[in-house]
């Protein structure tokens, strides 16, 4: 099965907010299937540490230290990235740090927050699906926040940036699928993580781990259904609609139904 999976989406996976939490999963499974790794995040001591764990299970590993909603991010990506053949993007990054409402929070914090969840995961995507178009293959996986599904007091420009991501990896699915191209919107419940930790302590709530998904399921689930797209929530069967209002096989269907209806589909 690694060989298979290194075909399909290797020899090179990015993966942009990679050193902690659930990214820093997603980077060892990659590892253990035996892909190359390009990891990105903005702290450089914990990408340092995971890059030197990585290296030591013989797959390459470059790291690039990268604040994620700087305007030129796409860019710097790409450059981190040189010529090395991406077969798969993770988007991993995009938490809201702010853990406070709308008004109550500066504007630049939340222009930064739409920044790093909308056109830097729309800019990655379209370079690296790009290259992954002309080859025939490839995975784009981003990972979302089941609060794309409603607004949520508190977490509003979160929430709107996660329902941007959930309608651009749906139509990804429907546009890139005929090109070989596997696309994913993982939508994520409260999962074990540094970061999640930090808001939950902000707001001052209790952290409750016991009632939490473990980081590493998460990923584990992520790359088990790339290949099915372009919904996963997490806790739910394919076929089972639970706290998401429809389940991911009835937008599946939606979505393909659309798409064989549209001028687009038409036109190829």
């Amino acid at each position: 099965m690694a060989g298979e999976f290194v075909g399909k989406y290797g020899p090179w996976a990015l993966i942009a907010g990679a050193s902690e939490g659930t990214g820093a999963e997603f980077a060892r499974q990659l590892a253990a299937e035996g892909l190359n790794l390009i990891l990105i995040a903005r702290r450089e001591g914990p990408l340092a540490a995971l890059a030197q764990e990585l290296s030591a299970t013989g797959v390459d590993v470059v790291t690039g230290s990268i604040d994620l909603a700087a305007p030129d991010a796409t860019q710097r990506l790409a450059d981190v990235a040189g010529d090395r053949d991406v077969g798969l993007l993770v988007f991993n990054a995009g938490a809201d740090a702010n853990g406070v409402g709308f008004l109550k929070g500066d504007i630049s914090a939340w222009i930064e927050l739409a920044t790093r969840n909308c056109l830097t995961v729309m800019a990655a995507c379209h370079h690296f699906g790009r290259k992954m178009r002309e080859r025939g293959r490839g995975g784009l996986l981003v990972c979302g926040s089941g609060v794309c599904y409603a607004g949520i007091p508190g977490i509003g420009v979160y929430g709107a940036t996660k329902a941007f991501d959930l309608n651009l990896m749906e139509s990804l699915w429907a546009e890139l699928k005929p090109s070989g191209i596997d696309v994913l919107y993982l939508v994520i419940g409260r999962t074990d993580t540094p970061a999640h930790r930090a808001v939950t302590e902000k707001q001052g709530r209790d952290w409750q781990p016991e009632t939490m998904a473990s980081a590493a399921d998460v990923a584990r689930l992520g790359l088990e259904r790339l290949p099915h797209g372009p919904i996963q929530n997490w806790g739910l069967a394919d076929d089972e609609a639970g706290w998401a209002g429809i389940s991911a096989a009835d937008r599946r269907k939606r979505i393909e139904a659309i798409a064989a209806s549209s001028s687009f589909a038409k036109k190829g």
